[in-house]
């Protein structure tokens, strides 16, 4: 390993010599891929402050037997997280962008969790269909939003992406830790969850997009469902709930 962080050209956990080398985050493994991981990012996951808020919950709260459910699995590092650090039973992550599936796909590979985290190409909603997705520059602020209010970052590519219905996901997968980071979605779908099999949540808002009344939507969904906020773990716009705590 040289002395910027990075794990040199080798054979990791089963990938081929010729994969990128490796940027290591707290004690994970992510090809070290311009195409996928920007400077920023770079620099972040080097001193191990990527989603540093999220990630901080998520540890201390997303246990081993744990059935975790990702919305919005950006680079893969939550999901892998939660399946190697957290060691959680199983994890299903959920990401529209499908520029990005094969990047996750390598990251779940080469930290030997691909075979405990189900990754699917889509978003879940109301109701089964398609949907526009609108990728920009900076990953991290793609959306369903054309034109959301004090973006920046300009769109590189527009996706037709498949909707599932949220309703039939969460029957079917029936999570005890829910992870929700989708870039302002979640004002409109977590109210239409059934939140019910859910101990634990950790959700990272967005109120300059979806306002105090999304916010109070938010809240609302989890409070009704039985679980409610948890400041320990909460930091700034990552706010967390548990049930019977």
């Amino acid at each position: 390993m040289d002395g910027d962080g990075d794990v040199e050209f080798e054979t990791v956990s089963g990938l081929p010599a010729a994969t990128p080398r490796m940027i290591r985050s707290r004690g994970l493994l992510f090809p070290n891929d311009p195409k996928f991981i920007i400077q920023k990012t770079r620099r972040l996951l080097r001193t191990n402050t990527y989603e540093q808020r999220e990630a901080d919950a998520v540890r201390a709260l997303v246990k081993s037997d744990d059935v975790a459910m990702e919305l919005g699995a950006g680079i893969g590092f939550m999901s892998t997280l939660m399946a190697k650090s957290c060691k959680a039973r199983a994890v299903h992550t959920f990401e529209a962008n499908p520029t990005f599936i094969p990047y996750i796909r390598q990251v779940h590979e080469a930290n030997g969790v691909a075979g405990k985290v189900v990754l699917t190409n889509a978003l879940l909603g109301p109701s089964a269909g398609r949907t526009t997705f609108y990728e920009r520059e900076n990953f991290a602020a793609s959306s369903m939003i054309a034109d959301p209010q004090g973006m920046t970052s300009a769109v590189v590519a527009v996706h037709e992406v498949e909707v599932l219905n949220i309703a039939e996901v969460m029957a079917q997968i029936r999570p005890t830790a829910l992870i929700c980071d989708i870039e302002g979605a979640e004002a409109e779908l977590l109210p239409l969850a059934d939140l019910s099999t859910v101990r634990v949540a950790v959700v990272e808002l967005h109120p300059q997009w979806i306002g105090q009344a999304g916010v109070q939507a938010v809240f609302d969904a989890f409070h009704a469902a039985g679980l409610t906020y948890h400041p320990k773990t909460s930091n700034k716009k990552v706010v967390t709930f548990l049930k019977g705590w």
